[in-house]
């Protein structure tokens, strides 16, 4: 939740990365050794798109950032209240649910990025 609040005191970069470097962050090392964007570039700003309520921006951002973001918006409320209550609101997610999850978000990530490498 808190890097929610986070990405939306921030203003997105028109270049669709960069954002974090209003958090006192370097650039990207990848992008300045390489030239080329890394799976990450653009997840803040995404996630500031996202919070700003433009899901649009977000996707082209970073298609990955702005999934982790909508995750963080769906579940981090019942994960927050679950630990303030110390046991789950509702029932856990089972280990299969989330490897699964974690693959999903992976592939989505890197296709992402293997997309932005080549039509970019």
């Amino acid at each position: 939740m808190g890097l929610l609040l986070t990405a939306s005191m921030l203003e997105p970069d028109p270049r669709g990365l960069g954002t974090h470097q209003q958090l006192g962050l370097a650039p990207c090392t990848f992008q300045l050794v390489f030239g080329l964007r890394c799976p990450a570039c653009g997840m803040t700003t995404s996630w500031s798109h996202l919070t700003h309520g433009q899901p649009v921006a977000a996707l082209k951002a970073n298609v990955g950032g702005t999934s982790l973001g909508l995750l963080a918006i769906l579940f981090g409320p019942w994960l927050l209240v679950s630990g303030l209550r110390g046991r789950w609101l509702w029932k856990p997610v089972g280990e299969w649910t989330l490897a699964i999850g974690c693959l999903v978000l992976i592939v989505v990530i890197v296709v992402d990025w293997v997309f932005r490498l080549l039509f970019s």
